[in-house]
Protein backbone atom coordinates (compact mmCIF):
# COMPACT_ATOMS: atom_id res chain seq x y z
CA UNK A 1 0.00 0.00 0.00
CA UNK A 2 1.49 3.16 -1.09
CA UNK A 3 0.96 6.22 1.50
CA UNK A 4 -1.23 9.16 0.14
CA UNK A 5 0.97 11.93 -1.51
CA UNK A 6 0.71 15.59 -0.99
CA UNK A 7 0.80 18.10 -3.37
CA UNK A 8 2.47 21.08 -2.01
CA UNK A 9 4.45 24.31 -3.77
CA UNK A 10 7.53 22.66 -5.25
CA UNK A 11 9.66 25.29 -5.39
CA UNK A 12 12.64 24.53 -2.64
CA UNK A 13 13.81 27.01 -0.11
CA UNK A 14 17.24 27.85 -0.57
CA UNK A 15 19.66 25.33 0.79
CA UNK A 16 22.25 27.18 3.27
CA UNK A 17 24.02 24.16 4.09
CA UNK A 18 23.47 20.51 4.26
CA UNK A 19 24.52 20.25 7.98
CA UNK A 20 24.12 23.65 9.19
CA UNK A 21 26.08 24.44 12.50
CA UNK A 22 23.29 24.16 15.90
CA UNK A 23 23.18 27.71 16.96
CA UNK A 24 24.30 28.55 20.53
CA UNK A 25 22.96 30.87 22.93
CA UNK A 26 24.01 32.53 26.26
CA UNK A 27 22.29 30.39 28.88
CA UNK A 28 19.72 32.11 30.48
CA UNK A 29 20.83 31.47 34.27
CA UNK A 30 17.48 32.55 35.67
CA UNK A 31 15.59 29.34 34.43
CA UNK A 32 17.11 25.77 35.10
CA UNK A 33 16.35 22.84 33.10
CA UNK A 34 14.71 21.46 35.81
CA UNK A 35 12.44 24.40 36.40
CA UNK A 36 11.53 24.52 32.79
CA UNK A 37 10.68 21.07 32.60
CA UNK A 38 8.72 21.11 36.20
CA UNK A 39 6.62 24.24 35.23
CA UNK A 40 2.99 23.85 33.65
CA UNK A 41 3.27 24.34 30.42
CA UNK A 42 0.37 24.47 27.41
CA UNK A 43 0.84 23.43 23.73
CA UNK A 44 -1.96 25.13 21.29
CA UNK A 45 -0.35 24.57 18.57
CA UNK A 46 0.47 20.93 17.84
CA UNK A 47 -0.31 19.12 15.04
CA UNK A 48 -0.96 15.51 16.17
CA UNK A 49 -0.23 13.66 12.46
CA UNK A 50 3.31 15.55 12.55
CA UNK A 51 3.64 14.07 16.00
CA UNK A 52 3.52 10.37 15.93
CA UNK A 53 6.04 8.07 17.49
CA UNK A 54 9.01 6.68 15.42
CA UNK A 55 8.59 3.28 16.82
CA UNK A 56 4.92 3.36 16.07
CA UNK A 57 4.70 4.66 12.53
CA UNK A 58 6.84 2.12 12.22
CA UNK A 59 4.99 -0.87 13.61
CA UNK A 60 1.58 0.30 12.38
CA UNK A 61 3.35 0.78 8.67
CA UNK A 62 4.39 -3.09 8.77
CA UNK A 63 0.71 -3.98 10.42
CA UNK A 64 -0.91 -2.05 7.07
CA UNK A 65 1.65 -3.29 4.50
CA UNK A 66 2.99 0.91 4.10
CA UNK A 67 6.75 0.75 2.67
CA UNK A 68 8.24 3.01 4.21
CA UNK A 69 11.71 4.78 3.38
CA UNK A 70 13.58 2.97 6.26
CA UNK A 71 12.10 0.13 9.30
CA UNK A 72 14.44 1.56 11.72
CA UNK A 73 14.25 5.04 13.74
CA UNK A 74 17.78 6.18 13.06
CA UNK A 75 17.15 5.51 9.33
CA UNK A 76 13.91 7.36 9.03
CA UNK A 77 15.54 10.17 10.77
CA UNK A 78 18.40 10.34 8.32
CA UNK A 79 16.15 9.75 5.69
CA UNK A 80 12.79 11.66 6.41
CA UNK A 81 12.54 13.26 9.56
CA UNK A 82 15.63 15.41 10.37
CA UNK A 83 17.11 17.58 12.50
CA UNK A 84 17.55 20.24 9.21
CA UNK A 85 15.52 20.74 5.81
CA UNK A 86 16.83 21.97 3.13
CA UNK A 87 13.10 23.43 2.01
CA UNK A 88 9.88 23.25 2.98
CA UNK A 89 9.04 20.69 0.32
CA UNK A 90 11.54 18.59 2.83
CA UNK A 91 9.55 19.40 5.56
CA UNK A 92 6.69 18.19 4.84
CA UNK A 93 7.43 14.40 3.07
CA UNK A 94 7.10 13.01 6.39
CA UNK A 95 3.63 13.65 6.59
CA UNK A 96 2.84 11.52 4.20
CA UNK A 97 3.82 8.35 5.87
CA UNK A 98 2.45 9.24 8.96
CA UNK A 99 -1.31 10.25 7.80
CA UNK A 100 -1.03 7.18 5.58
CA UNK A 101 -0.96 4.41 9.15
CA UNK A 102 -3.66 6.81 10.65
CA UNK A 103 -6.13 5.12 8.72
CA UNK A 104 -7.99 2.57 11.11
CA UNK A 105 -10.01 3.81 14.38
CA UNK A 106 -7.51 1.56 16.87
CA UNK A 107 -4.40 3.77 14.80
CA UNK A 108 -5.95 7.21 15.55
CA UNK A 109 -6.81 6.22 19.19
CA UNK A 110 -3.08 4.24 19.82
CA UNK A 111 -1.15 7.42 18.43
CA UNK A 112 -3.84 9.79 19.87
CA UNK A 113 -2.80 8.10 23.27
CA UNK A 114 1.03 8.14 23.00
CA UNK A 115 1.01 11.96 21.48
CA UNK A 116 -1.06 12.91 24.90
CA UNK A 117 1.38 10.83 27.19
CA UNK A 118 4.63 12.25 25.51
CA UNK A 119 2.79 15.69 26.23
CA UNK A 120 1.98 15.11 29.96
CA UNK A 121 5.46 13.48 30.63
CA UNK A 122 6.78 16.80 29.86
CA UNK A 123 4.57 18.60 31.70
CA UNK A 124 2.47 19.84 28.91
CA UNK A 125 -0.78 19.94 31.64
CA UNK A 126 -3.11 21.77 28.85
CA UNK A 127 -2.68 20.97 24.92
CA UNK A 128 -5.00 21.35 22.11
CA UNK A 129 -4.35 18.66 19.58
CA UNK A 130 -5.20 19.67 15.79
CA UNK A 131 -5.73 17.69 12.91
CA UNK A 132 -7.52 17.24 9.50
CA UNK A 133 -10.41 14.16 10.09
CA UNK A 134 -10.91 14.79 6.25
CA UNK A 135 -7.11 12.97 6.06
CA UNK A 136 -8.49 9.75 7.81
CA UNK A 137 -11.96 9.25 6.93
CA UNK A 138 -13.53 8.00 3.85
CA UNK A 139 -18.03 8.52 2.67
CA UNK A 140 -17.49 4.50 1.00
CA UNK A 141 -19.87 1.74 2.51
CA UNK A 142 -17.86 0.59 6.18
CA UNK A 143 -15.28 3.38 6.03
CA UNK A 144 -14.95 5.75 9.05
CA UNK A 145 -17.26 9.57 9.05
CA UNK A 146 -15.41 12.18 10.66
CA UNK A 147 -17.21 11.39 13.52
CA UNK A 148 -16.13 8.32 14.18
CA UNK A 149 -12.33 9.72 13.23
CA UNK A 150 -12.84 12.40 16.14
CA UNK A 151 -14.20 10.07 18.59
CA UNK A 152 -11.19 8.20 18.53
CA UNK A 153 -8.80 10.58 18.79
CA UNK A 154 -10.95 12.02 21.85
CA UNK A 155 -10.64 8.75 23.31
CA UNK A 156 -6.70 8.40 23.06
CA UNK A 157 -6.44 11.64 24.79
CA UNK A 158 -9.43 10.63 27.09
CA UNK A 159 -7.80 7.36 28.24
CA UNK A 160 -4.42 9.23 28.77
CA UNK A 161 -5.82 11.98 30.70
CA UNK A 162 -7.60 9.75 33.06
CA UNK A 163 -4.23 7.91 33.75
CA UNK A 164 -2.37 10.94 34.55
CA UNK A 165 -4.77 12.82 36.74
CA UNK A 166 -5.06 9.44 38.85
CA UNK A 167 -1.46 9.61 39.63
CA UNK A 168 -0.73 11.29 43.34
CA UNK A 169 -1.18 14.33 44.36
CA UNK A 170 -2.63 16.13 40.40
CA UNK A 171 -5.41 18.00 41.11
CA UNK A 172 -5.14 18.22 45.43
CA UNK A 173 -4.81 21.30 47.11
CA UNK A 174 -1.15 23.02 46.08
CA UNK A 175 -0.27 20.05 43.78
CA UNK A 176 0.07 20.41 39.97
CA UNK A 177 -3.23 21.23 38.32
CA UNK A 178 -5.11 18.71 36.30
CA UNK A 179 -3.56 17.50 32.99
CA UNK A 180 -6.74 18.84 30.42
CA UNK A 181 -6.98 18.81 26.37
CA UNK A 182 -8.76 19.62 23.46
CA UNK A 183 -9.15 19.25 19.90
CA UNK A 184 -9.07 21.66 16.86
CA UNK A 185 -10.45 20.60 13.72
CA UNK A 186 -8.36 22.10 10.66
CA UNK A 187 -9.54 22.48 7.16
CA UNK A 188 -7.26 22.91 4.20
CA UNK A 189 -6.64 25.85 1.90
CA UNK A 190 -6.24 23.38 -0.91
CA UNK A 191 -6.45 19.62 -1.50
CA UNK A 192 -6.83 17.68 -4.18
CA UNK A 193 -8.31 13.76 -4.75
CA UNK A 194 -4.71 11.97 -3.51
CA UNK A 195 -4.66 13.38 -0.03
CA UNK A 196 -6.96 10.95 1.01
CA UNK A 197 -9.94 8.68 -0.16
CA UNK A 198 -12.86 11.09 1.56
CA UNK A 199 -11.03 13.58 -0.73
CA UNK A 200 -11.16 11.97 -3.49
CA UNK A 201 -15.08 10.74 -3.00
CA UNK A 202 -15.68 14.76 -1.88
CA UNK A 203 -13.87 15.77 -5.45
CA UNK A 204 -15.54 13.94 -7.48
CA UNK A 205 -18.94 14.40 -5.95
CA UNK A 206 -18.77 18.35 -6.98
CA UNK A 207 -16.44 17.94 -9.72
CA UNK A 208 -19.10 20.47 -11.61
CA UNK A 209 -17.92 23.45 -9.04
CA UNK A 210 -14.47 25.75 -9.27
CA UNK A 211 -11.73 24.84 -6.92
CA UNK A 212 -11.97 27.23 -4.96
CA UNK A 213 -15.86 26.60 -4.44
CA UNK A 214 -14.65 23.21 -3.39
CA UNK A 215 -12.69 24.28 -0.85
CA UNK A 216 -15.21 25.96 0.70
CA UNK A 217 -18.41 22.95 0.94
CA UNK A 218 -15.54 21.17 2.47
CA UNK A 219 -15.00 23.19 5.24
CA UNK A 220 -18.48 23.78 5.83
CA UNK A 221 -18.52 19.83 5.57
CA UNK A 222 -16.08 19.81 8.37
CA UNK A 223 -17.26 22.08 10.69
CA UNK A 224 -20.91 21.03 10.64
CA UNK A 225 -19.70 17.37 11.35
CA UNK A 226 -17.10 19.09 14.25
CA UNK A 227 -20.12 21.17 15.99
CA UNK A 228 -22.31 17.77 15.91
CA UNK A 229 -19.79 15.93 17.44
CA UNK A 230 -19.36 18.40 20.48
CA UNK A 231 -22.76 18.74 20.59
CA UNK A 232 -24.50 15.21 20.51
CA UNK A 233 -20.96 13.03 21.30
CA UNK A 234 -19.24 15.17 23.82
CA UNK A 235 -16.17 15.19 22.14
CA UNK A 236 -14.07 18.31 23.48
CA UNK A 237 -13.90 20.40 20.00
CA UNK A 238 -12.90 24.22 20.68
CA UNK A 239 -11.94 25.36 17.54
CA UNK A 240 -11.44 25.31 13.21
CA UNK A 241 -8.58 26.07 11.70
CA UNK A 242 -7.24 26.00 7.67
CA UNK A 243 -4.07 25.24 7.05
CA UNK A 244 -1.63 24.70 3.95
CA UNK A 245 -0.47 26.95 1.36
CA UNK A 246 -1.02 30.51 1.83
CA UNK A 247 -0.05 31.89 -1.61
CA UNK A 248 -2.69 31.63 -4.23
CA UNK A 249 -5.57 29.91 -1.44
CA UNK A 250 -6.99 33.20 0.65
CA UNK A 251 -8.71 33.05 3.39
CA UNK A 252 -12.09 34.20 2.08
CA UNK A 253 -12.45 30.37 0.09
CA UNK A 254 -13.61 29.41 3.84
CA UNK A 255 -15.80 32.71 5.26
CA UNK A 256 -18.95 30.95 5.50
CA UNK A 257 -17.84 27.62 7.16
CA UNK A 258 -16.27 30.51 9.56
CA UNK A 259 -19.21 32.73 10.00
CA UNK A 260 -21.02 29.50 10.87
CA UNK A 261 -18.63 28.81 13.25
CA UNK A 262 -19.00 31.92 14.83
CA UNK A 263 -22.64 31.74 14.89
CA UNK A 264 -22.30 28.83 16.67
CA UNK A 265 -19.66 29.70 19.52
CA UNK A 266 -16.79 27.65 18.00
CA UNK A 267 -13.24 29.40 18.66
CA UNK A 268 -11.23 30.33 15.29
CA UNK A 269 -7.86 30.16 14.56
CA UNK A 270 -5.87 30.61 11.56
CA UNK A 271 -2.73 29.12 9.79
CA UNK A 272 -1.29 32.81 8.19
CA UNK A 273 1.77 34.72 7.70
CA UNK A 274 3.57 31.36 7.95
CA UNK A 275 4.20 31.52 4.26
CA UNK A 276 2.52 34.47 2.59
CA UNK A 277 2.32 38.38 3.68
CA UNK A 278 1.17 40.19 6.41
CA UNK A 279 -2.22 40.56 3.74
CA UNK A 280 -2.69 36.89 5.00
CA UNK A 281 -3.11 37.52 8.47
CA UNK A 282 -5.19 40.54 7.53
CA UNK A 283 -7.67 38.53 5.82
CA UNK A 284 -7.63 36.01 8.69
CA UNK A 285 -8.74 38.79 11.23
CA UNK A 286 -11.24 40.50 9.24
CA UNK A 287 -13.24 37.75 6.98
CA UNK A 288 -12.71 34.19 9.26
CA UNK A 289 -12.72 36.50 12.82
CA UNK A 290 -9.66 34.66 14.02
CA UNK A 291 -9.15 35.37 18.02
CA UNK A 292 -4.91 33.53 17.10
CA UNK A 293 -2.90 33.44 14.33
CA UNK A 294 -0.62 30.40 13.53
CA UNK A 295 2.39 31.41 12.95
CA UNK A 296 2.53 35.27 11.98
CA UNK A 297 5.76 34.64 11.35
CA UNK A 298 5.85 37.32 8.29
CA UNK A 299 3.39 39.99 10.51
CA UNK A 300 6.35 42.26 10.16
CA UNK A 301 7.27 41.57 6.56
CA UNK A 302 5.98 45.07 4.26
CA UNK A 303 7.94 44.16 1.42
CA UNK A 304 5.53 41.02 1.03
CA UNK A 305 2.63 42.90 0.83
CA UNK A 306 0.92 42.12 -2.72
CA UNK A 307 -1.71 45.26 -3.05
CA UNK A 308 0.85 47.97 -1.78
CA UNK A 309 4.40 48.78 -1.21
CA UNK A 310 6.62 51.35 0.84
CA UNK A 311 5.26 53.45 2.73
CA UNK A 312 1.45 52.34 1.98
CA UNK A 313 2.98 48.62 3.15
CA UNK A 314 4.72 50.17 5.99
CA UNK A 315 1.74 51.72 8.10
CA UNK A 316 -0.51 49.12 6.80
CA UNK A 317 1.95 46.66 9.10
CA UNK A 318 1.83 49.24 12.05
CA UNK A 319 -1.43 48.97 12.18
CA UNK A 320 -2.15 45.36 11.98
CA UNK A 321 0.14 44.93 15.16
CA UNK A 322 -1.12 48.13 16.73
CA UNK A 323 -4.39 45.98 16.17
CA UNK A 324 -3.56 42.50 17.55
CA UNK A 325 -1.29 43.78 19.84
CA UNK A 326 -4.79 45.87 21.74
CA UNK A 327 -7.24 43.29 21.09
CA UNK A 328 -4.88 40.48 22.08
CA UNK A 329 -5.08 38.41 18.96
CA UNK A 330 -2.33 35.84 20.24
CA UNK A 331 0.33 34.68 17.91
CA UNK A 332 0.89 30.74 18.14
CA UNK A 333 4.80 30.96 17.85
CA UNK A 334 6.62 27.43 16.59
CA UNK A 335 10.04 28.46 17.00
CA UNK A 336 12.13 25.22 15.48
CA UNK A 337 9.47 24.79 12.98
CA UNK A 338 10.40 28.43 11.61
CA UNK A 339 14.06 27.89 12.04
CA UNK A 340 13.38 24.46 9.49
CA UNK A 341 11.55 25.95 7.21
CA UNK A 342 12.66 29.78 6.90
CA UNK A 343 15.86 30.11 5.20
CA UNK A 344 16.37 33.99 6.27
CA UNK A 345 16.59 32.87 9.90
CA UNK A 346 19.94 31.39 8.78
CA UNK A 347 19.39 28.41 12.07
CA UNK A 348 19.32 31.13 14.54
CA UNK A 349 16.04 32.76 16.85
CA UNK A 350 17.87 35.68 17.29
CA UNK A 351 17.00 36.79 13.45
CA UNK A 352 13.13 35.98 14.35
CA UNK A 353 10.54 38.05 14.66
CA UNK A 354 9.41 36.71 18.24
CA UNK A 355 12.00 39.50 19.27
CA UNK A 356 10.23 42.42 17.53
CA UNK A 357 6.37 40.66 18.88
CA UNK A 358 8.10 40.30 22.50
CA UNK A 359 8.79 44.19 22.10
CA UNK A 360 5.42 45.28 20.93
CA UNK A 361 3.88 43.45 23.98
CA UNK A 362 2.04 41.20 21.77
CA UNK A 363 0.14 38.32 22.81
CA UNK A 364 1.68 34.87 22.12
CA UNK A 365 2.34 31.89 23.07
CA UNK A 366 5.57 29.40 21.95
CA UNK A 367 4.44 25.66 21.03
CA UNK A 368 6.17 22.52 19.17
CA UNK A 369 3.82 22.16 15.78
CA UNK A 370 5.15 18.95 15.07
CA UNK A 371 7.08 16.66 17.83
CA UNK A 372 8.04 14.37 15.78
CA UNK A 373 8.55 16.28 12.13
CA UNK A 374 10.38 19.11 13.93
CA UNK A 375 11.93 17.16 16.46
CA UNK A 376 11.23 18.86 19.33
CA UNK A 377 9.51 19.22 22.62
CA UNK A 378 7.92 21.94 24.53
CA UNK A 379 10.65 22.33 27.42
CA UNK A 380 13.20 22.13 24.46
CA UNK A 381 11.28 25.03 22.82
CA UNK A 382 11.19 27.18 25.95
CA UNK A 383 14.92 26.67 26.73
CA UNK A 384 16.39 27.95 23.66
CA UNK A 385 13.16 31.26 23.78
CA UNK A 386 14.68 31.96 27.22
CA UNK A 387 18.41 31.64 26.37
CA UNK A 388 18.34 33.72 22.88
CA UNK A 389 16.05 36.57 24.44
CA UNK A 390 17.33 36.80 27.76
CA UNK A 391 13.80 36.44 28.89
CA UNK A 392 13.45 37.69 32.56
CA UNK A 393 11.66 35.96 35.17
CA UNK A 394 8.38 38.17 34.36
CA UNK A 395 8.46 37.73 30.66
CA UNK A 396 8.63 33.68 30.76
CA UNK A 397 5.68 33.93 33.54
CA UNK A 398 3.22 35.86 31.53
CA UNK A 399 4.14 33.95 28.62
CA UNK A 400 3.20 30.41 30.22
CA UNK A 401 0.33 31.81 32.09
CA UNK A 402 -0.45 33.57 29.03
CA UNK A 403 -1.18 30.09 26.91
CA UNK A 404 -3.80 29.23 29.56
CA UNK A 405 -5.48 32.38 29.30
CA UNK A 406 -6.02 32.61 25.83
CA UNK A 407 -6.64 28.45 25.35
CA UNK A 408 -10.09 27.62 24.16
CA UNK A 409 -10.41 25.78 27.44
CA UNK A 410 -13.23 23.06 26.86
CA UNK A 411 -15.57 23.92 30.17
CA UNK A 412 -17.67 27.06 31.37
CA UNK A 413 -15.64 29.97 31.70
CA UNK A 414 -15.65 29.71 35.68
CA UNK A 415 -14.05 26.28 35.77
CA UNK A 416 -11.54 27.69 32.95
CA UNK A 417 -10.92 30.49 35.79
CA UNK A 418 -10.76 28.12 38.64
CA UNK A 419 -7.93 25.98 36.44
CA UNK A 420 -6.17 29.06 35.94
CA UNK A 421 -5.55 30.01 39.15
CA UNK A 422 -4.68 26.98 40.02
CA UNK A 423 -1.43 27.00 37.41
CA UNK A 424 -0.77 30.27 38.70
CA UNK A 425 -0.67 29.27 42.51
CA UNK A 426 1.64 26.07 41.59
CA UNK A 427 3.97 28.05 38.86
CA UNK A 428 4.08 30.55 41.65
CA UNK A 429 5.10 27.70 44.32
CA UNK A 430 7.99 26.24 41.85
CA UNK A 431 9.53 29.57 42.33
CA UNK A 432 9.70 29.64 45.38
CA UNK A 433 10.95 26.07 46.16
CA UNK A 434 13.23 26.07 42.80
CA UNK A 435 14.96 29.70 43.78
CA UNK A 436 14.06 31.60 40.42
CA UNK A 437 15.94 34.69 40.28
CA UNK A 438 13.91 37.68 39.68
CA UNK A 439 16.16 39.77 38.17
CA UNK A 440 15.00 42.93 37.11
CA UNK A 441 12.83 42.49 33.30
CA UNK A 442 14.57 43.04 30.48
CA UNK A 443 14.16 45.97 27.48
CA UNK A 444 11.58 42.49 26.10
CA UNK A 445 8.28 42.40 27.57
CA UNK A 446 5.39 40.15 27.11
CA UNK A 447 2.25 40.98 28.48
Amino acid sequence: MEPPQLSVDSTPFEDTSAEPPTPTYTPNRRFSDAFLAAIPKTDLHVHLDGSVRLETLIELAAEQGIELPATTVEGLKEKVFKAHYASLVEYLQGFQYTTAVMQTEAALERVAYEFAVDNFSEGVHYFEVRFAPQLHASAASGGRDMLTVLKAVAAGCTRARDEWNAHAGIGEAGGPPPFEFAIIVCALRMFQGVFSPYYREFCEMHKHESDHRVYGLASMSLITAAVAARREHGVPVVAIDIAGAEAGFPARDHKEAYDWAHKHFLNKTVHAGEAFGPESIFQAITDLHAERIGHGFHLYSADMCDSMQGDEAAEFCTNLVEFIASRRITLEVCPTSNLQTMPELKKSLLNHPLKRMMEDRLSLTVNTDNRTVSNCTLTGELRQTVDAFDMSEKQLKDCIIGGFKRSFFPRPYKEKRAYVRRVIDYYERLEQEMNVDRAPPSPVGII
